[in-house]
Order: C-alpha cells, then structure tokens, then sequence
C-alpha cells in the first residue's frame, strides 16, 4: 500500500504540482494549526463545534483546508480552545 507521504515526496519533484502545492500553503498551515489548538485544548470535532455554536462538519472542513475561515471564525476557535489568535506578515522568501 502506497503511503500519502510517499506519494506526495513524489509528486513534489513535478514542477507544476509543487507550485500549485506552495500555494495553498497557507491554507495547509492554518488547517494545521486548527488542529493543534483543538488537540491541545483536549477537545474532539464534536466538542469544538458545540463551544463554537457550529456543527462538527464545519470543524472537519475548516481542519481539511478546504475552507477560508473568516478572521470572525478564527476568533471564535481561539475562543473556544483556550488561546489567542494572532496574525501576522513575514517577509516573503526570494524566488
């Protein structure tokens, strides 16, 4: 069985689907840090949704990436967690 990881190692080496990855990167980082506050907080899907006054569908899609949560949904997951959201800009790397 083919591993996602494996998969992805390999596809980086294509050009095109790299640039398309580096773009969502951004997506990819806030997916991820959703998750890491919800985890940390000790709390599932279903639990964040209730303290969020969502559903635990909004939850699996706003940790899947495949949402632009807005900064108003974002303050309400700090909220919910127990933590402060921050948002800052970085220097953009050199291409």
């Amino acid at each position: 069985m083919t591993k996602a990881n494996d998969l992805h190692r390999k596809w980086m080496k294509d050009p095109k689907y790299r640039k398309e990855h580096e773009a969502l990167a951004a997506e990819f980082a806030m997916a991820h840090a959703a998750v890491e506050a919800r985890v940390r907080a000790g709390l599932t899907q279903e639990q964040l949704a209730q303290r969020m006054d969502t559903t635990q569908s909004v939850i699996a899609r706003l940790e899947s990436g495949r949402t632009r949560p807005s900064t108003q949904t974002l303050e309400r997951l700090a909220l919910a967690t127990g933590t402060r959201l921050k948002i800052s800009f970085e220097p953009a790397r050199a291409h």
